[in-house]
C-alpha cells in the first residue's frame, strides 16, 4: 500500500466516524422537526374554528351595535320630542294660568275686604302738596 492509499483509508474512517457520530444529533433534528410540524399542524386545525368563532362574534356585535344606534336614535328624537311638548304646554297653558290665579286673587281680595292697595295703608310723610305734614325741628331765630 502506498502512502496515498493509506491517506485515502484513513480519510474513509474519519469520515464514516464523523458520519456516525453526527448521525444521532440528525435523527434528533428529524424529530424535533417532525414535532413542529405535528404542533404546526394542531395549532392550525385549532386556530381555524377559533377565527371562525371570532368572525361571528364580530358580526353579532355589529348588528347588536346597529340595533343600539337605532335605539339611541329613537330616544333622542322623543326627548327633543318631549322638549317640545314641554314648551308648548307651558306655552299654551302657562299664561292662562296665570291670568286665572291673578283673577282669583284679586276676586279673593275683594270679598276679605282687603281691596285697597298697599300704597294707601301708608302714612304720605309729604302729604298730597308735597309739603312736610308734621313741622320740623324749630329754627330758634325763628
Amino acid at each position: 500500500m502506498t502512502g496515498g492509499e493509506i491517506a485515502g483509508l484513513l480519510a474513509a474512517g474519519v469520515f464514516a466516524v464523523l458520519v456516525a457520530l453526527l448521525a444521532v444529533p440528525i435523527l434528533k433534528l428529524g424529530k424535533v422537526f417532525d414535532e413542529l410540524r405535528l404542533a404546526v399542524r394542531s395549532l392550525n386545525n385549532e386556530t381555524v374554528p377559533l377565527i371562525d368563532e371570532v368572525t361571528r362574534t364580530v358580526s353579532t356585535t355589529n348588528s347588536q351595535l346597529e340595533k343600539v344606534d337605532g335605539i339611541t336614535t329613537n330616544v333622542s328624537d322623543a326627548s327633543a320630542n318631549v322638549s317640545a311638548l314641554s314648551s308648548l304646554v307651558a306655552s299654551t297653558v302657562g299664561q292662562p294660568l296665570i291670568k286665572v290665579a291673578a283673577f282669583s286673587h284679586g276676586v279673593r281680595r275683594a270679598f276679605t275686604g282687603d281691596g285697597a292697595p298697599a300704597a294707601a295703608h301708608r302714612a304720605d310723610p309729604f302729604g298730597a302738596d308735597g309739603a312736610a305734614s308734621e313741622p320740623g325741628p324749630r329754627d330758634p331765630a325763628a
